[in-house]
C-alpha cells in the first residue's frame, strides 16, 4: 500500500514514529519488526551477502546456502520495505530481476557485518564454550 492509499490516521502515526526516535523496549513501536527483520538468521546473511555487490535472486539462493525459495523472497521483501534493499526489475526475456544495498542498507549490513566477523573469528572459543557447559537440572 503506497503512502498516499494509506488513511489519514496512520499516516499521521507514521510521521510522529518518523519524527522521534525509535524504543526497542517498547512493544508497540516499528523498531522491533525492523530489529526482527536485519537479525533473523536470513536476514542478516542477505545482508552481508549483498555488501559484495549486486546479486540475483538465484545468486543470493546459492550464496545463501540452506534457505528456502520462499524464505528468500519473504526476507527481500521485508528488507526491502524496511529500505536497506534496492530491487530493479529489468524488462527482458527472460526476467531479470537484480538485488542490492541501499545506502542505508550498507549501513546497517556493515554493522551486522562486524558482528558476524566476531562470530567466525570466535568459533573455537564458543565451542569450547559449549562443550565445557554443565546443563541445569529441571526444577518443574
Amino acid at each position: 500500500m503506497s503512502a498516499n492509499k494509506q488513511p489519514k490516521h496512520l499516516r499521521k502515526a507514521m510521521a510522529k514514529w518518523a519524527e522521534q526516535r525509535g524504543d526497542l523496549y517498547a512493544p508497540a513501536c516499528p523498531s522491533r519488526g525492523v530489529l526482527d527483520h536485519v537479525t533473523s538468521r536470513w536476514g542478516v546473511l542477505v545482508l552481508v551477502a549483498l555488501l559484495e555487490g549486486t546479486h540475483r535472486f538465484s545468486e543470493l539462493r546459492r550464496k545463501v546456502a540452506g534457505v528456502s525459495e520462499k524464505m528468500l523472497a519473504q526476507t527481500l521483501h521485508a528488507l526491502e520495505e524496511d529500505g536497506f534493499v534496492l530491487r530493479e526489475v529489468y524488462p527482458v526475456i527472460p526476467p531479470r530481476v537484480d538485488y542490492s544495498l541501499t545506502p542505508m542498507g550498507e549501513e546497517i549490513a556493515g554493522h551486522i557485518e562486524v558482528l558476524t566477523d566476531w562470530i567466525e573469528d570466535n568459533m573455537g572459543r564458543i565451542i569450547t564454550a559449549r562443550a565445557q557447559h554443565v546443563p541445569r537440572k529441571s526444577t518443574g
